[in-house]
């Protein structure tokens, strides 16, 4: 009798099916949307983790930590690539989206968070067997047990260049932000290696929800009621929820009298509000109203003056998030559907105008965290000729004596100061003003006039703003 023969049969294992894990599931559809469809993840969320409350998949730690795995992924997605591709044996282009998907979310488990390495293993080769089928998920096991060799340190070490011999590609590694974008930061920022790091640092930190009381409508004080709420920095309208939180959960969120809005655009808001005037001040216009934050800001803050908002918005969608927006406010104001370099107003109309131009976005890399990878320079050279339009408007719009505020979401010089440099030499009937000593407590603003804030200066948006008065 043969040595084989004498080994006793084993019955093959039984199939196990995969076990759905519904927190894992959602992230992975969340990134799905994020990549098939440029969709945003802060708008793709919220609806997905909605739905799963109500099948009563989630309570609020399962949409915690689904809110980290999808939004931590995104942010660190260019780091993790890198360290994917030292662990696969072909390009990384030819690997399929949907599995890069499931390679990243384990990778950001394993070099992100505090999971333990077998569990974050175990969790997302269950995930692969759920979405992508078994032959897959035992590929995605390959390759995490690679990346699990090492801590993200360790990664760092191997798949990013020397800071010494290439300090923006180091950087771009490291931090995972595109090289032009680390490049356009550090030439906005100025200084040394120490300040773009904060920067870089502070766009890779999850953001606290920031809420906004609209005068005569709340007050700070209500929001100040609720659970894990600090005031504000710097906006005396401003609240933050330290832990998170849903928004919608807020009874004067919910009611309209107090909204999400970061802390630095109350702050465009308030500036442009409080602007010194020659002459009367009566009229306000929000040339680029959608969705409606600054407008509802505005539109509150005129209300208490007697004066009137007009909100205007090229896309008749977001028209209509600003008349919601609105809708309540205790003073006069319109909303109207129009391109604003095209206005149906006549010129010299208003007292003050705020003009928040489309742009890069490169400002809000926090809150949109996909959008670093979406962004290409030259995207600059598409957004800059509507952007000198509507400031052209703008100042066009604005009576003898009135202000023009000029804000971006983006600290891109050539979306910045370059705008407003070219459109001043064209209107030699304007000046600038020291906008500084309208946000009053607020440091490290600069040499003016003109105000950039910095989320790892501020703990803000990065938003620019410019204000103009017209002397003639």
């Amino acid at each position: 009798m043969s040595e084989q023969s004498r080994r006793p049969h084993r019955p093959a294992k039984p199939y196990r099916r995969p076990q759905k894990d519904p927190v894992r599931v959602l992230a992975f559809d969340a990134l799905r949307a994020v990549d098939e469809r440029d969709a945003y993840a802060n708008l793709v969320l919220p609806p997905l983790l909605r739905k799963a409350r109500e099948n009563g998949d989630f309570d609020a730690r399962d949409a915690a930590l689904a809110t980290e795995l999808v939004c931590g992924t995104l942010r660190r997605q260019g780091t993790y690539d890198a360290i994917i591709a030292e662990c696969v044996d072909r390009p990384l282009r030819e690997v399929d989206p949907p599995v890069l998907d499931v390679l990243s979310l384990g990778a950001h488990q394993l070099l992100g968070t505090r999971i333990p390495t077998h569990a974050a293993v175990s969790a997302s080769v269950e995930l692969a067997r759920v979405v992508l089928g078994d032959g897959r998920a035992k590929f995605v096991n390959a390759v995490l047990r690679k990346i699990a060799q090492h801590d993200l340190d360790g990664w760092l070490e191997r798949v990013a260049p020397p800071y010494d011999e290439d300090p923006e590609d180091h950087l771009a590694v490291v931090h995972s932000h595109p090289r032009w974008v680390v490049s356009a930061l550090w030439d906005s920022l100025g200084g040394g290696r120490a300040g773009i790091e904060e920067l870089l640092a502070a766009d890779n930190e999850r953001p606290e929800v920031t809420l906004v009381a609209r005068p005569g409508r709340s007050t700070r004080e209500e929001l100040l009621t609720e659970e894990a709420a600090v005031a504000g920095d710097w906006s005396p309208y401003a609240v933050r929820l330290t832990e998170g939180g849903e928004p919608g959960a807020v009874e004067a969120v919910r009611e309209g009298r107090a909204g999400v809005q970061d802390e630095g655009s109350q702050l465009v808001a308030l500036a442009l509000a409080n602007a010194p005037l020659d002459g009367p001040d009566e009229k306000w216009l929000d040339g680029c109203a959608g969705p409606g934050g600054k407008a509802a800001l505005l539109a509150a803050l005129a209300a208490q003056r007697g004066a009137t908002l007009v909100a205007s918005e090229k896309q008749p969608h977001r028209a209509g998030l600003v008349a919601k927006a609105l809708a309540g406010n205790p003073g006069p104001y319109q909303v109207i559907t129009a391109d604003g370099t095209r206005p149906p107003w006549r010129p010299g109309t208003f007292d003050r105008v705020l003009m928040d131009v489309p742009c890069t976005g490169l400002g809000a890399l926090r809150r949109r965290p996909e959008a670093r990878w979406r962004r290409r320079p030259e995207d600059l050279e598409n957004f800059a000729p509507v952007q000198r339009a509507l400031l052209r408007t703008a100042l066009d719009s604005v009576r003898v004596g009135g202000v023009v505020g000029y804000a971006t979401c983006s600290p891109h010089l050539a979306e910045t100061r370059a705008v407003v440099a070219d459109l001043l030499k064209q209107h030699p009937d304007t000046e600038l003003i020291d906008a500084r000593p309208l946000l009053p407590g607020v440091p490290d603003l600069g040499d003016g006039p003109d105000i950039q804030l910095w989320p790892h200066k501020h703990g803000t948006d990065a938003m620019y703003l410019a204000l103009i008065r017209r002397t003639a």
